[in-house]
């Protein structure tokens, strides 16, 4: 995950000139139209941008642009919907912070959609941009693949409310399906501690230290990219938005409360990654305290025996044992009476 894109191209521009910042893309752009009333919903690909233009009839569109790395697409888009130039700006910049711009004629959202990633241990994040207006949404997202299908199928089979209501309330459902994303991260991401807390209790390793680094990184992007949520979500709450409905508010009220408690997971996901830190310090340290308690046990029952050893090493010609018979194996015998004793006696106190 990268903290910050490339924007060495942005450097000296206009304000409002369209430069796409991000990884560079070179598919094909995508375009979906869904429009729909209470009665029935149609969806197609669009091969042409004319079919972009809303029509003067009761029904809601959402258009869904999979790819801004085109940015003559993304400008003649928004031209057609009277989208300013320096929205146009962030909607082609990729690294933007999670916000909302509140219009007199539409609302401009800009999220992060979250994925976890299981073989690489890491947080993926893409931006999705969301456009609504009076009876029109149209969203911008950098690559293919988004967590919206769910959202589709209640359009295409009329579960629930979704049809009878505007395009507050599509508006709604798909920044909800966003933020209820965070949760299943969040879930990878505490299995994954909950595992290397069992693993650590057991036999810790040094790669375990590395994955915890990359877990508190994790985290920490995620919770920058978390906190200016509720910020945005309050501002739509409170917000005076006229093509929104009062029950707007309570919904973004409602979502507000899942970042809140997506928040509060985060924070105690940071102080158990800490805590499992600590404990492999720890266990570190005693385990080389064990080892170090050892080592200086055996050294200090060889102190004895190579005091006796260094002695009838010495060179001279009158000792008293030097000409006994018995004189080695006594020496050999009283060596291993001590070095036993003093390993009797370090069991005894429990230092062994």
């Amino acid at each position: 995950m990268k903290i910050i894109q490339n924007r060495t191209a942005k450097i000296g521009t206009q304000s409002g000139t369209l430069v796409y910042v991000g990884v560079p893309g070179s598919g094909r752009v995508t375009i979906r139209r869904m429009d729909y009333s209470e009665q029935d919903v149609r969806e197609r690909e669009i091969s042409t941008l004319g079919e972009c233009v809303m029509k003067d009839d009761d029904r809601v569109v959402w258009i869904n642009i999979d790819g801004v790395h085109d940015t003559n697409i993304v400008e003649d888009v928004c031209a057609m919907y009277g989208i300013h130039p320096l929205i146009q700006e962030d909607i082609v910049n990729t690294d933007q912070r999670p916000k909302c711009n509140i219009l007199e004629e539409y609302v401009y959202i800009v999220l992060r959609m979250l994925e976890y990633d299981d073989d690489a241990k890491c947080v993926l994040s893409e931006q999705v941009s969301l456009l609504f207006g009076e009876r029109f949404v149209i969203t911008f997202l950098e690559d293919p693949g988004d967590v919206f299908d769910g959202v589709r199928e209640r359009l295409r089979t009329g579960m629930g409310r979704i049809r009878k209501m505007g395009s507050d309330y599509l508006a709604y459902s798909l920044v909800d399906v966003i933020v209820d994303g965070y949760f299943s991260v969040l879930e990878k991401i505490s299995e994954t501690i909950e595992d290397l807390e069992e693993k650590m209790l057991l036999e810790p390793e040094k790669a375990d230290l590395r994955e915890l680094h990359e877990m508190r990184s994790s985290l920490l992007y995620l919770r920058k990219q978390i906190l200016p949520v509720r910020e945005l979500l309050g501002a739509l709450e409170r917000g005076d938005i006229p093509f929104a409905g009062e029950q707007f508010r309570v919904f973004m009220k409602d979502v507000m409360e899942h970042c809140y408690h997506i928040i509060d997971i985060v924070e105690t996901s940071r102080e158990m990654v800490a805590g499992l830190v600590d404990i492999y310090l720890s266990i570190s340290s005693n385990r080389m305290n064990e080892v170090m308690k050892v080592l200086t046990m055996i050294a200090t029952a060889f102190i004895p025996l190579t005091f006796i050893a260094g002695i009838y090493g010495m060179n001279f010609r009158h000792m008293p044992e030097l000409e006994w018979y018995w004189g080695y194996p006594a020496a050999l015998a009283g060596m291993c009476v001590i070095g036993v004793g003093l390993l009797y006696y370090f069991k005894k106190k429990k230092w062994l």
